[in-house]
């Protein structure tokens, strides 16, 4: 029984393969496939009445950018170009500390909430003033998919003193309903099947409150 909440740092692994080929095709600078580091926060409290439920809510963002130059044929600065990869999501969280094991909590659940993907392309000139502005000095592109999500998870809680534990779980995120769209919400079709908002993820958490198992 107990309840608490906390920071929660983790790590979401995307496949941005069709991504990268496209920003190749194009010239714009790829995002990294390692994943993307996250932070956010959660919290949680057993309900009595099903001994072992406990519930709450979290949420979670990150984001990673690579930088690039383009240059013409004698080395001349073009423009600075930039690929901004971001992520987030949260909803409410349902799990289920297993009774049979002691000392620390092993909580399978399930996390039902949304999310959101979304990719920024900029190219810049390299002589901006306020007299061109209005003018196509660079390109400026916001891609973004919008989706509802449901994660299958397993936490394990780690107790000390009753008021303080650590948490390492991991899981994977299925979508549905994605939508993707292009800067001022303008339709966007074509992308690839394989580049969406499914990800496996891994989260680690600082919990203050009461923790007993």
């Amino acid at each position: 029984f107990g309840g608490g909440g906390g920071f929660t740092p983790g790590w979401a692994f995307a496949n941005v393969n069709s991504l990268n080929n496209k920003l190749l095709l194009i010239n714009m600078p790829r995002v990294s496939s390692k994943g993307v580091f996250t932070t956010g926060g959660g919290g949680f409290i057993y309900i009595g009445f099903v001994p072992g439920l406990r519930i709450g809510g979290m949420g979670y963002g990150g984001s990673t950018s690579t930088n690039s130059t383009i240059t013409n044929a004698s080395g001349q600065l073009l423009y600075n170009t930039e690929t901004l990869y971001s992520t987030g999501g949260g909803g409410l969280t349902i799990e289920y500390t297993l009774p049979f094991i002691k000392s620390i909590g092993v909580s399978p659940g399930l996390i039902i909430g949304g999310g959101n993907i979304t990719v920024e392309l900029y190219q810049n000139g390299v002589n901006n003033g306020w007299d061109g502005l209005g003018l196509p000095q660079g390109l400026h592109n916001t891609l973004n998919n919008n989706f509802w999500l449901i994660a299958p998870t397993i936490n394990f809680l780690i107790p000390f003193y009753r008021f303080f534990c650590i948490r390492v779980g991991a899981g994977y995120n299925f979508t549905l309903g994605e939508k993707w769209t292009l800067n001022n919400n303008q339709s966007f079709s074509g992308v690839p099947s394989n580049f969406n908002g499914k990800n496996f993820f891994i989260q680690t958490g600082i919990f203050i409150g009461f923790f007993s198992f």
